[in-house]
Formats: structure tokens, C-alpha cells, sequence
């Protein structure tokens, strides 16, 4: 929600524009039942001004309404997106692995954009109804005391029954909405971001299967909601005819009693239509509530209250400035586990009282079969993992720098490299927004990729979402050539052959490890054999152990 302070104009505002449309009716009715009576006209003046004066000022309310709500709801908006990205930065990228895509995403976008709708479409409606109702049931008893009864009961058994058939027939259907967008949406990104691989090995129709059967499902689940807030919306119009005709059977007997004028009766006859126009968005406003509340409770369920253990927990504040190398990395006594882990997990992906150097210019390879602990430990080298034990980077302890300094020291090549969907140039100039062209073409030509480039048009080539578009072993070439650009002084290279043909995966990691300058230390993780003279020493590691080297 909005500050009181920011949101107040808007229920005023509100509570002004449902009002005056209630005042309207009234004065026109009045003024109409006691034009029929042909009385002076100086006797209908203040009537004439009344209606005019009500039908200007809900125009001017309903626009005040509309710039106040939404400006507060919208800033408010901005700074529960940005503060829900916050929260989710301590938790990339390994505290997010076993988020779907298309559920995350959704959680960012539509689940965050669903809350705009608390102070819009929830406390704006349910204030400015409640006032009003009751401003219209007082006005009502100085006319007809019978007939604000009337009015008052048919209000209250409307809100009774806008709750109960709203959550008996909708709040189920509401609830499942999001969830089967977040199906849809994870069947579309699959089905088109494995084309390829569908097509060839024959399953596109299952795919396509998939994203129908997802899309029914929705749409069903939309038709139930729309049939509950329709059936409440209906409910609630029947009973503003009711009110009107009980209110007339209530207040006629004062009118051939003397009590109650013509024009009185004219007033608390169709007062009730204007009253229940102004309830009529209740039914919807208890439904957007419960929509509210299901996407707050998916964030919560996305950004945990606290930090799942296995990641960093807390860290100093980024200087900008990487740790010198010194002496280099050391590690001590290192354990680490990947967060969220149950029992049923096992131990795949530990480490265990691992204790590992690698010194400035060295080339040194960690080798292990899969679930050795190998990956594990690039991540911890990056502090993506938090660890037990010493881990320094130039005599620091690296719990004692800001992730994002010593990742400026610390550069990691993950196994499938993050391509964004844009242009070569655009993948590249992220790691050094100030490199030139020729820049780019140098780093290009270190890597073997200038030849590539120039064939495919030149550095406005796209690589596709997740670089599609192009091979494993362009993408770790890719990745390199931006590593190169930022110039890190270590650098880990995790499995880079592992997206790349077997007879290929040998002068890739020639050309790889060719391209980076001998001053740099580099930790490379395979687990297949490396071509002698490429690395210093091996190092293998199983079960979490360093076993040799």
C-alpha cells in the first residue's frame, strides 16, 4: 500500500466522486417531482444549481481520483519492484535453481504488477462505497426512516452475498489463475526455445500438445472466475431493485399520512439505484483482493525471508575495487554444499575439507567425475556458494569482500555461458562499456571468432536467446572474448567442452587457453582429459575431497 499521507487525495477524491453521483440522483429526482407540483420557480432554483453544481463536481473528483490513486499506486509500484529484484540478487543464481523460468518471471512481472491493485481496485472502491452508504443511509433517515432501514439491510445482505458466492464460486478458480499462466508460459518458452531439438527428434507435436492442453486449462479457470464475478454482480443488481421497491412500500403509507412529501418519496424511492451504482464494484473489488493475496503469497513463496543456507549470508558493501592477487587463492579446510538440499539429495556437489592453491600466472586443472564437488568449488571461488574453512584472495578472507569485488579478481565461465538476445557487439561491450570496435575485433581474433563474425555480418550479429544461434564452442569462445575485455586476473573456467563435439573439445581448449595472457592465473574444470602442456599441475577431486595433486 501507498503512505496514508501519498493516498489520502484518492479516497477523498473517491469518496467525492461516488457522492456527488448520489447527490446527483436525489436533486434530480427532487427537482423533478416538484417541477411536476408547478410550484414558483425561485422555489426550484437551488435544485437547478445543486444538479448542475453535482454533475460538474464529479467529473472533477472522478479525474482527481484517477491522477491521485494511480500516482501514488504506481510509485509505489516502482519501489516494490525494485526492492523485490533486491532481495533477489543475494539469492542468484544458486539460490534460484530450482525456479522455473516462466514461475519467476511471473513473479517479477504480472504477480508484482497484480498489487497495483490493492489501492486501485480494493481500498479505493471498498472506501469510497462504505462512506457513501453510509452518508446515504443518514440522509435517507432524515427523510424516511422506514426507507434507511430498508436500504441499510439490502446493503448489508449485498455484501454478505457478494463474499459468500464470491468465495464459494471464485476464490478456488482465482487462485489457480496464476499458476496456469506460469504453466503456459513454461510450455511456450520450451517449445520455442527447443525448437530445434523437438523437430529433430519428433516430439514438436507433443510440445505443441503441451501449450494447448496449458492454455485450456487457463481458459477454463478464466471462464469460472468470470462466471462467480458475473452470478456476484448479478446478486447484487437484484437486490437494487429490491431496495427500491421495498423502500417504496415502506415510505408510501407516509405519503397519504402527510408525513412524507411527493418529491420525498420521488428521493428515497431511487436513491437506492444511485447507492448500489457506487456498491456495484464491491463484488469485484473482494475479487481482486483475493487475486492480491494469492500473488503476494507467490512472492513470498519466490524471495524466502531468509537466505537458504549454503549461500552467502551477509557481505560488506561493494568498494568498486577487486582485491589485489597477491600471492593468489588460497583455500583451507574448505566445505561447501549447494543450497535447498534435502536428504534424499545426498552428497552430490559437496565439498569436504578441500584445501587447494593457485598462484598468480598458473594453469591449474581440477579434475573428477560428475558430482565430484568440481562445479561447487568454481562457485565458491566467485562466492556464488558460502563455504566453512579459509578461502583468501591475496591474504583477504574472501567472507570479508563484497561478492561483486571479488568477482572483479575473480572471473568464472560457467559451462553453458549466459548470451543475451542481442548483437555480438552488445554481448561484449557489458564487460567494458568504453571498448572500441577495434577493441572488439582484437579480443575476437584471440579467441578464433573474427573470421566467424565477419562471415555472419560484422559485430551487429545476433546470437539468438541464450545464444541459439550459435554453437557450444562459439558461446564459451563468446564468453572468453568478454572475460578478456574485463581482464580478470583469475580466471575459472568450469567444463568447456562439455556443449562441444569430442573431436572439437581438444583445439578448443587450445585456442582457449592459448588466448589468455601467461600472467593470468587460470583454473580449469573438465572432466576429460587435457592435452599436455596446457596446465601446470592436476588436481582431482571425489566425493568433495581433494584426492591428488
Amino acid at each position: 500500500m501507498p503512505s496514508r499521507r501519498r493516498f489520502a487525495p484518492a479516497v477523498l477524491s473517491g469518496f467525492g466522486t461516488a457522492l456527488s453521483a448520489v447527490a446527483l440522483l436525489a436533486a434530480s429526482a427532487w427537482l423533478i417531482a416538484r417541477a411536476a407540483e408547478q410550484p414558483l420557480v425561485m422555489y426550484l432554483s437551488a435544485a437547478v444549481v445543486g444538479v448542475r453544481a453535482f454533475a460538474l463536481s464529479r467529473g472533477v473528483f472522478r479525474y482527481l481520483e484517477r491522477l491521485t490513486s494511480h500516482d501514488a499506486a504506481l510509485h509505489q509500484l516502482a519501489g516494490v519492484r525494485a526492492d523485490l529484484v533486491r532481495e533477489l540478487v543475494p539469492l542468484a543464481p544458486d539460490g534460484l535453481g530450482r525456479a522455473h523460468r516462466g514461475g519467476l518471471l511471473s513473479s517479477v512481472v504480472d504477480d508484482v504488477e497484480e498489487l497495483q491493485n490493492l489501492p486501485l481496485r480494493v481500498v479505493l472502491p471498498l472506501s469510497a462505497a462504505a462512506l457513501t452508504s453510509l452518508a446515504a443511509v443518514l440522509f435517507t433517515a432524515f427523510i424516511s426512516w422506514p426507507a434507511a432501514l430498508v436500504l441499510l439491510a439490502c446493503l448489508v445482505v449485498a455484501f454478505g452475498v457478494a463474499v459468500a458466492v464470491g468465495w464459494a464460486a471464485g476464490s478456488r478458480a482465482e487462485r489457480s489463475v496464476a499458476p496456469l499462466r506460469t504453466a503456459v508460459a513454461d510450455a511456450v518458452h520450451d517449445l520455442l526455445t527447443n525448437l530445434d531439438v523437438l523437430t529433430a527428434y519428433g516430439a514438436l507435436d507433443a510440445a505443441r500438445e503441451r501449450v494447448r492442453s496449458a492454455d485450456a486449462a487457463l481458459r477454463r479457470a478464466l471462464v469460472r472466475r468470470g462466471v462467480a464475478q458475473g452470478l456476484t454482480s448479478g446478486t447484487v443488481s437484484v437486490l437494487a431493485g429490491a431496495a427500491s421497491l421495498l423502500a417504496l412500500a415502506v415510505a408510501a403509507p407516509g405519503v397519504t399520512g402527510g408525513t412524507l412529501s411527493g418529491p420525498g418519496l420521488a428521493v428515497v424511492v431511487l436513491l437506492p439505484m444511485a447507492v448500489f451504482e457506487v456498491f456495484g464494484p464491491v463484488p469485484l473489488a473482494l475479487a481482486s483482493w483475493r487475486q492480491v493475496r494469492a500473488a503476494a503469497e507467490r512472492i513470498a513463496e519466490a524471495v524466502p525471508e531468509t537466505i537458504p543456507d549454503g549461500l552467502p549470508q551477509t557481505e560488506p558493501a561493494a568498494t568498486g575495487t577487486g582485491p589485489a592477487l597477491g600471492e593468489g587463492l588460497v583455500l583451507r579446510g574448505v566445505a561447501a554444499h549447494w543450497p535447498a538440499r534435502s536428504d534424499s539429495d545426498g552428497d552430490a556437489g559437496r565439498l569436504d575439507d578441500v584445501d587447494l592453491r593457485v598462484g598468480p600466472g598458473e594453469r591449474v586443472l581440477v579434475s573428477g567425475p560428475s558430482g565430484a564437488g568440481k562445479t561447487t568449488l568454481a562457485h565458491v571461488l566467485v562466492r556464488f556458494l558460502d563455504y566453512a574453512g579459509s578461502y583468501t584472495v591475496g591474504g583477504i578472507e574472501a567472507r570479508d569482500l563484497s561478492g561483486d569485488d571479488l568477482r572483479r579478481t575473480v572471473g568464472l565461465i560457467e559451462q553453458a555461458p549466459f548470451l543475451f538476445d542481442e548483437s555480438v557487439r552488445q554481448n561484449l561491450v557489458f564487460a567494458r562499456d568504453t571498448a572500441s570496435d577495434a577493441d572488439l575485433w582484437a579480443v575476437l581474433a584471440r579467441v578464433g571468432l573474427d573470421g566467424w563474425v565477419r562471415e555472419r555480418g560484422g559485430l551487429d550479429t545476433r546470437v539468438g536467446d541464450r545464444g541459439v544461434l550459435v554453437s557450444g564452442g562459439q558461446a564459451q569462445r563468446l564468453a572468453l572474448a568478454r572475460a578478456l575485455l574485463r581482464g580478470f586476473p583469475v580466471l575459472v573456467l568450469d567444463e568447456p567442452t562439455a556443449g562441444v563435439d569430442p573431436a572439437a573439445s581438444e583445439a578448443l581448449l587450445h585456442d582457449l587457453l592459448g588466448a589468455v595472457d601467461r600472467d593470468r592465473a587460470v583454473l580449469l574444470v573438465s572432466h576429460v582429459e587435457v592435452p599436455a602442456g596446457l596446465v601446470d599441475r592436476e588436481v582431482r577431486i571425489e566425493d568433495g575431497r581433494v584426492v591428488s595433486g
